[in-house]
């Protein structure tokens, strides 16, 4: 009996022996998984969190004009900036146990394998929040066992390398709520059209229970069973502790108030700006990347109010039965703010932008440039050329170029620069440009931002090289500050989803123009619009003048194929084009007015309550009151007189006689001979320089 019980002793002394040497293997190799799981996930380092998201563009006034996404609308926001209501919902419907577990949660996935083996079905999930999260940043959402052990793998790295704080801020801005919205700051937009930060405990716990199944739990596809599941979510919330069972009672009874869906940023809102700015990101502040990804608030320039000015204005002035095109856009000229841009007439049949993409001719709207630099270099307003058919010798002599007028119409006599801007005299033009020389014309278009090929030749003067809507605009602007430098502005901040600054406008300017020369230009173009300039014709302002409530300087243009109109004020600046694209000519006679119909309507409209703001004379120039057809100064005979502005010391002291009866000397300004003109040429061809 002993014996036998020693030797059972001995053998039970030998099991135990086994079993501690296994149990200890088994813990070491435990020990060890779990070490080498840790090691794994720390070597392979921490996977990127970063998802594609909406990208919002905002307008100047921080409202919200529109967004660029991949398809899937999401704008991050931090854990912080989310409804704490939102927070503990999310937690006690979907993990309660977040915050403990180490990424997998062993008692839910017993308590799911019993109720699927009860029910004999998978009718209970066991993923937790960083399971979930981990799926929705890397893997498909197939049902098979790679996907699994990924998901599982991708679970540890996440948990490995991020807090509970970031993890959870990641899943609450990638989970789909439904509709197209992805994360909770889209969501709460669509759901209550407000930010997450703002949900009360009865809208939160709605849009708690949405993800489960977007297409069933959603409030807009299925109210009742939303209501269901809200019910769900706010038992959750009191079994987690979050909630109080009177507190959920009561969020319960809270009826909701849901937004209007209409209230979404509109992706279309000023669309040919919205894709100028786009443009900007990708290709100027080589963002392409960045705008990829999404995630980034883009604040722009535009003005809301005066985009929807210029669009009313466009669809009321056209005749929607015309195939005619327009090219608008609005700008601040103290800093080159784009406030408004129309780049056709619908977005939708052709996105071609015809104001940062098209090149047109500008006809007579590029004469400012050349009688800027003609002033530069001293000419004056009184300055006279013959307006007669005139043919030159260019190229050396080997051709010929003869300019024609507007039908034909010349003074056939002397006519002054101050005259001849307003009424668009193109010998007068091509007389100035051939005797400045070719090339002045095109260092002048360069030096104001032209960027498209200025070809240096005789016809330069009348617009014969297409330019950009948008750079005429901006030299315009250049005008209208008195001269300083500016370049078109789209984009005033950018700022990722992180709160980091990725860019921002510099506000620098500097005197690029001479303010008197410009200020004496400025004032010659305001002549467009006052028939005391009317001479062989009207002013070419003078169809529009009617609809004028202030003072505008500006400059109209056409060609066959173009029409043209830009003026502005020393607070805005506006630029038109209208035409075919095919280059069709405009034939009909409504047609050729729709540019300066827009205009004027757009600039009276946007300024009406504004106030009325002139250029202010500088210091360095003199006004007087001449005969503007003579350019000398004006008698109580002379039968018409404007105040015009020169640079000090080259103003006409000498009075206009041609209006005395008892003088029969022709007093008007001597026209320059154009082949002996040397570099000082108007010391000789002015008497009173």
């Amino acid at each position: 009996m002993e014996l036998m019980t020693n030797d059972r002793f001995q053998q039970l002394k030998k099991v135990l022996r086994a079993a501690v040497f296994i149990g200890v293997i088994l813990s070491i190799s435990f020990f060890l998984l779990i070490g080498g799981v840790w090691i794994y996930a720390k070597s392979k380092g921490a996977p990127p969190l970063s998802v594609t998201q909406s990208s919002i563009i905002y307008s100047k006034d921080g409202a919200i004009i529109g967004e660029a996404h991949s398809g899937e609308k999401r704008y991050w926001v931090e854990l912080d900036d989310i409804s704490p209501f939102l927070i503990d919902a999310t937690v006690a419907v979907e993990d309660r146990r977040f915050f403990s577990h180490h990424g997998f949660d062993p008692k839910r996935i017993v308590g799911a394998l019993l109720a699927d083996i009860k029910a004999r079905s998978k009718v209970q999930g066991a993923s937790t929040i960083s399971q979930q999260y981990a799926r929705n940043l890397f893997l498909v959402h197939d049902k098979t066992w790679k996907r699994k052990l990924e998901e599982a793998l991708y679970t540890i790295r996440i948990e490995a390398n991020y807090s509970k704080e970031e993890i959870l801020e990641g899943y609450l801005n990638t989970i789909y709520y439904g509709h197209g919205a992805y994360g909770i700051e889209a969501a709460s937009y669509y759901y209550f059209n407000k930010p997450a930060k703002d949900l009360s405990l009865s809208e939160a716990s709605m849009i708690a229970g949405i993800p489960k199944g977007p297409s069933v739990f959603s409030p807009f596809s299925d109210e009742d069973r939303a209501l269901s599941r809200q019910k769900v979510v706010l038992q959750s919330m009191v079994d987690n502790g979050s909630l109080t069972k009177d507190e959920a009672a009561q969020a319960l009874e809270k009826p909701l108030v849901y937004g209007n869906r209409e209230h979404l940023p509109k992706e279309y809102m000023a669309p040919y700006f919205q894709d100028a700015v786009r443009a900007v990101v990708r290709h100027e502040l080589g963002l392409q990347k960045e705008l990829e990804m999404g995630g980034l608030h883009i604040y722009t320039t535009l003005d809301a109010n005066l985009q929807a000015i210029a669009e009313e204005e466009i669809n009321n002035i056209f005749n929607p039965e015309s195939d005619m095109q327009v090219g608008f856009v609005a700008m601040e000229p103290k800093t080159g703010r784009v406030l408004a841009l129309v780049g056709g007439r619908n977005y939708e049949d052709s996105p071609y932008n015809r104001v940062t993409q098209a090149e047109r001719q500008p006809g007579s709207t590029f004469k400012p440039l050349l009688y800027y630099r003609a002033l530069e270099e001293g000419f004056t307003p009184s300055t006279g050329f013959r307006s007669e058919v005139t043919t030159f010798q260019v190229d050396e002599g080997r051709s010929t170029y003869t300019p024609h007028n507007f039908n034909n119409y010349y003074a056939n006599d002397l006519i002054t620069m101050m005259q001849a801007l307003p009424l668009s005299d193109n010998v007068y033009a091509v007389k100035t440009h051939l005797l400045l020389g070719e090339k002045e014309l095109t260092d002048q278009a360069i030096e104001l931002g032209i960027d498209s090929k200025i070809k240096p030749v005789p016809s330069l003067a009348l617009g014969t090289s297409p330019v950009r809507v948008l750079d005429m605009a901006n030299a315009y602007s250049m005008f209208a500050n008195g001269g300083k430098e500016v370049q078109p502005v789209f984009i005033e901040k950018i700022v990722n989803y992180r709160g980091e600054i990725l860019f921002e406008r510099e506000k620098k300017t500097k005197q690029l123009l001479d303010p008197d020369v410009t200020f004496v230009l400025n004032h010659m173009m305001t002549g467009t619009f006052d028939p005391a300039l009317n001479g062989y014709m009207a002013v070419t302002g003078n169809s529009i003048r009617e609809q004028l409530t202030r003072p505008y300087a500006g400059k109209s243009g056409s060609t066959e194929t173009d029409s043209w109109m830009i003026g502005y004020t020393p607070q805005l600046v506006s630029a038109v084009w209208t035409g075919y694209d095919r280059e069709k000519s405009i034939t009909l006679t409504a047609e050729k007015h729709y540019a300066k119909d827009v205009w004027a309507s757009f600039m009276e409209r946007a300024l009406e309550k504004k106030s009325v703001v002139t250029f202010a004379p500088t210091d360095g120039v003199i006004g007087v009151s001449v005969n503007p057809q003579t350019g000398l100064l004006a008698t109580s005979d002379c039968p018409v007189s404007r105040m015009s502005f020169y640079l000090k010391g080259t103003e006409p002291t000498e009075y206009c006689m041609a209006h005395l009866k008892d003088i029969e000397e022709d007093s008007s300004p001597t026209e320059p001979n154009l082949e002996e003109a040397p570099k000082k040429w108007w010391r000789r061809l002015v008497p009173w320089l």
